[in-house]
């Protein structure tokens, strides 16, 4: 199988980790292509009508994507528990809360790299740094307990999502009022597969 990936995605990462976690780095070669919301790569358009990354060409079927997709996909693959059924609603919530904290981030430096100045929003650029806020508030406030234990998507994309924020919004501080969240994060990117994924 193939995976295609842009190593500073936030998304691909989250895959990235879990392929590693996974122990599935024998079965899967990461691809690594250029695109960009206004210019698709010609690979990436013919596996992904969305032309979006990360996309995972199967050997046995069509490409599916979607980081929660392949996600999913992988742990049923290699039989694992990162979606832990006994937990599930909890997981799913936390990757889905990553998820937009990645969604707001990407979409704030898009609006600075791919609009002309004259044409951006600090209004809208506001507006997506309030939704990382309220998610990463809500990480510390409320979540904490189910981002322990063995590791799950949830924790992983979480990681993956702050990650982000220090690569791409270093100017922004999340840390600050969210001890406990912080604390944890400084624990989880010492991990390999953070280690060795890091953009």
């Amino acid at each position: 199988m193939k995976l295609l990936i842009s190593p500073p995605s936030p998304f691909v990462r989250k895959v990235r980790v879990l392929l590693r976690e996974a122990d599935l780095m024998d079965r899967v070669t990461e691809v690594e292509v250029s695109t960009t919301p206004l210019a698709t790569d010609l690979v990436v358009m013919a596996a992904n009508p969305v032309g979006k990354i990360p996309t995972l060409i199967r050997d046995e079927g069509p490409a599916i994507y979607d980081s929660r997709v392949i996600c999913r996909y992988l742990d049923t693959l290699a039989e694992t528990d990162f979606y832990p059924s006994s937990r599930l609603w909890e997981v799913l919530t936390l990757e889905a809360t990553a998820d937009g904290i990645m969604d707001a981030a990407v979409g704030m430096v898009y609006e600075a790299r791919f609009r002309p100045e004259a044409q951006q929003s600090p209004e809208w650029l506001e507006a997506q740094w309030e939704k990382v806020d309220r998610a990463v508030s809500a990480l510390n406030m409320r979540w904490m307990s189910h981002l322990a234990g063995p590791v799950h998507t949830g924790q992983i994309a979480v990681g993956c999502a702050l990650s982000y924020l220090d690569f791409r919004h270093e100017g922004q501080d999340w840390r600050a009022g969210h001890d406990a969240l912080a604390a944890w994060h400084a624990a989880f990117v010492a991990r390999d597969s953070m280690v060795e994924t890091r953009p």
